[in-house]
């Protein structure tokens, strides 16, 4: 997947400027999905401009400096509906603590339990974080269609984070029963 069908999509909602696009859906709404600093933003803002998906106005600032303001373009809507229609393959997922407990036997059983402890850390502070995520229940009638797309993405990255927080403290355990390496 690419970082240019969310903007598309995030435009599509609403006109934003690449600041608008970082603070507003990336470092808020969308952190827990698909980080992007702000160079990859404006980079592919600048991409999708020649490609044609999204127009660029610029606004006069008075008491501040010129806006650069996108939006969606219709060769940019149909390609995202495109898109959106295209099956995605299984993403490449990249686990360096795995990794990393995956060679962890000449560690001290200390040492491994400290890293497992800060991860259980970093991810219940992630959970946390997408728990304070407002959107109506599933269970919520009142709720529109895009809350409810939208809530069905959270409750995977909550139960997800809930589950390798559960692993981690498994692991915890299992490895404070191990005996200690022992250095030949």
């Amino acid at each position: 997947m690419s970082l240019a069908y969310i903007i598309v999509g995030l435009l599509q909602q609403q006109e934003m400027t690449g600041y608008d696009l970082k603070t507003s859906c990336f470092d808020q709404c969308l952190a827990h999905l698909w980080p992007a600093d702000q160079a990859q933003i404006y980079r592919t803002l600048d991409k999708l401009v020649e490609q044609g998906w999204i127009t660029c106005k610029i606004e006069i600032g008075r008491d501040r400096p010129n806006r650069k303001v996108y939006s969606v373009t219709e060769p940019g809507k149909a390609e995202f509906v495109r898109w959106l229609g295209t099956y995605q393959p299984l993403p490449t997922i990249r686990e360096p603590m795995l990794v990393q407990l995956h060679f962890a036997e000449q560690l001290s059983n200390e040492t491994i339990i400290h890293l497992l402890k800060q991860q259980v850390a970093a991810r219940s502070k992630k959970l946390a974080e997408c728990e304070t995520i407002d959107l109506p229940s599933l269970a919520d009638e009142s709720a529109n269609r895009e809350q409810v797309m939208q809530r069905l993405v959270l409750e995977l990255v909550l139960r997800r984070e809930q589950t390798y927080i559960d692993w981690l403290k498994i692991a915890i355990n299992v490895i404070s029963h191990q005996k200690p390496y022992a250095i030949l």
